[in-house]
């Protein structure tokens, strides 16, 4: 699977259909997203079962204002519909693979109670 653009009309659709996905935000001006966009192209042919996403920042500002994107690339890990990573800056291909294979082997059971439990403590 190549990369698909990811837009505010496509985002919840995209995250909501399970499994793992991954996000680029770009843009087309910025240096290091360039540098980035064929370690994260090769990838994407390589994890046929992960859905690959670009965010064009200057095209979808409100989807880059809703995530507080302030550094591009900003790349944002999703499985089964929780953001489970989020860190700016054009990772080198082997890092690229760490994350996927870290992504892949999370518990998501123990991360749903982590984040529950995160959001009782917020509540009192």
């Amino acid at each position: 699977m190549t990369t698909r653009d990811i837009t505010i009309d496509t985002f919840d659709q995209t995250i909501t259909e399970g499994g793992i996905v991954l996000l680029d935000f770009w843009a087309a001006w910025c240096g290091p997203c360039r540098i980035f966009a064929p370690v994260f192209e090769r990838a994407s042919e390589q994890h046929r079962d992960i859905v690959f996403g670009k965010v064009d920042t200057e095209d979808q500002q409100e989807l880059a204002a809703a995530f507080r994107i302030t550094s591009i690339p900003t790349l944002m890990a999703f499985r089964d519909g929780v953001r489970v990573f989020s860190q700016p800056g054009a990772l080198p291909p082997d890092a690229l693979e760490q994350l996927i294979e870290g992504v892949r082997g999370l518990d998501m059971d123990d991360v749903r109670r982590q984040i529950a439990a995160q959001d009782e403590s917020s509540a009192t």
